[in-house]
């Protein structure tokens, strides 16, 4: 899948994350969180995990997380993917 524009998801409630995805020629994740010193790289594994199940090998990620469980990271992360591919 190609990022093909600049798409958003989600909120910055607690328990949320705001994830968003814009084009790029590399693959770059940068994570901003509350709990970024303790689950960074679960936070960043997770990421990681959703890109490659929808075969992104470039782009930019932004995540904005406030306590989110994975099963948000990766409903945020598909949702933002699916916009970005809309015409």
């Amino acid at each position: 899948m190609k990022i093909g524009k600049r798409a958003q998801a989600g909120t910055l409630q607690s328990s949320d994350l705001m994830v968003l995805v814009e084009p790029a020629s590399v693959l770059i994740i940068e994570i901003e969180s509350t709990v970024k010193q303790q689950f960074e790289h679960l936070i960043r594994a997770k990421i990681l995990e959703v890109l490659r199940a929808n075969d992104v090998i470039a782009g930019r990620v932004r995540v904005t997380d406030r306590g989110a469980l994975d099963y948000a990271i990766q409903a945020r992360i598909e949702t933002a993917l699916a916009r970005s591919a809309e015409a």
